[in-house]
């Protein structure tokens, strides 16, 4: 087993003096008080006995029957029956590799990856390997190959696991020829693709493209979803979509797992997605996040080194971002915490060590006052950090922004 990155850092983050870049936060501050109380008074009226008592482990009908109009919004048709309500969408993937993953199966991802994930496939003990990514996401030649290796070995993947849409944490999105090129392989070699959608409707430019659910219909696609990234992290409602053999025993996992997702913070959700509020609540999001997005990544152009890269995504909340090769992240974010200013270290993402230059930076959470002031302090700790890397080596060939004038 191993640990989570983000939430190794919980304790740190949490201090107000500390400018968190690494969680996935949405900015829960801008949820109305208005509609959580009216919502919370209901219940006090009118639901306090059901909504104290146990609920069906597949989750309250009002719940999946909004669930189904939620995607329904990215133009996908499910039956209600179908799904499966969860605690939060971790624990939707770590229900799908319970009932799929024996010790030692193969399974393929993204590279990087949801660093949540992680811990995760190895809780399991499953055999991960890595698709790297470009700017148009997974490399399906690469998965192509990683596939027929597998066969040469009498193996194949239980399933292939992706975040096709803003991805997390590259901040790509799988082009739509890859993704039907990626369904076809699933139908043609019998090989479940487990879609991660949590930032789908957060779309802040360009044009949406299909899901990998709605290009497939729900034969090989497993679909995850979650309300945490539209409405609340803290009702810890997430989901899945999946074929009835496979949801059957998601229930049994489920099941052995916490019996039900609270019925409290379903009646809740339930009843809010109902009303219609919701999608009016996604568009304030949108304007908010790209203006945060648009902040972090000026910021970084000013005060990142040189030879730094970074992605700029068209949705979702996080960007990845790449340091000169003679940085070590994991070495930087000691350095960022003493400045109080955290991020999550490129080798949270990768089950081998990669990305020991690399960083998810999180713009979801944040003001962009204190994005800005973030950013100039990990610009900061990189340019001290090599600074002593050029004193050492006796290279002087960095271009480095400008230290403090403080700097001892």
């Amino acid at each position: 087993m191993r640990s989570s990155a983000m939430r190794d850092m919980m304790a740190i983050t949490a201090r107000p003096e500390v400018i968190s870049l690494a969680g996935g936060l949405p900015d829960t501050s801008t949820f109305p008080p208005e509609a959580f109380a009216a919502e919370m008074d209901r219940i006090v009226r009118g639901s306090v006995a059901e909504v104290l008592q146990y609920g069906p482990t597949e989750g309250l009908d009002l719940v999946r029957e909004q669930i189904v109009n939620v995607m329904a919004a990215e133009d996908m048709r499910v039956d209600a029956m179908d799904v499966t309500v969860t605690t939060g969408g971790q624990q939707a993937i770590d229900l799908i590799t319970k009932v799929l993953i024996d010790p030692g199966d193969a399974l393929i991802c993204d590279a990087p990856t949801y660093p949540g994930a992680i811990p995760t496939f190895c809780s399991y003990e499953a055999d991960v390997i890595q698709i790297e990514c470009d700017d148009d996401g997974m490399r399906i030649d690469l998965l192509e190959q990683a596939i027929a290796d597998l066969a040469a070995q009498g193996r194949r993947p239980k399933f292939i696991y992706s975040i096709p849409t803003f991805q997390n944490p590259g901040g790509v999105t799988l082009s739509l020829e890859r993704r039907r090129r990626l369904v076809e392989i699933a139908r043609e070699q019998e090989i479940l693709v487990v879609e991660d959608n949590p930032y789908g409707l957060l779309r802040y430019e360009g044009e949406s493209l299909p899901t990998l659910y709605s290009l497939d219909g729900g034969t090989y696609v497993v679909y995850l979803g979650t309300f945490s990234k539209i409405l609340s992290a803290g009702l810890r409602i997430g989901w899945t979509v999946a074929p009835t053999p496979i949801r059957e025993k998601i229930v049994l996992g489920k099941q052995a797992a916490d019996l039900c997702t609270s019925t409290l913070t379903q009646d809740f959700a339930g009843e809010y997605f109902r009303k219609g509020r919701w999608q009016e609540y996604v568009d304030d999001l949108i304007g908010i996040y790209r203006s945060r997005r648009d902040a972090m990544v000026g910021a970084m152009a000013e005060y990142f080194p040189h030879g730094s890269t970074w992605t700029r995504p068209e949705g979702g909340l996080f960007v990845w971002a790449t340091m000169p090769e003679v940085l070590n992240t994991e070495d930087l974010l000691a350095k960022a915490l003493s400045k109080n200013v955290a991020f999550v270290p490129g080798t949270a993402a990768y089950v081998d060590g990669r990305g020991a230059n690399s960083m998810r930076l999180n713009f979801s959470g944040v003001r962009e006052d204190r994005i800005i002031e973030g950013i100039r302090r990990i610009g900061e700790a990189a340019s001290e950090q090599l600074f002593l890397y050029e004193t050492m080596t006796g290279t002087g060939e960095m271009k480095l922004p400008p230290l403090p004038e403080d700097y001892q």
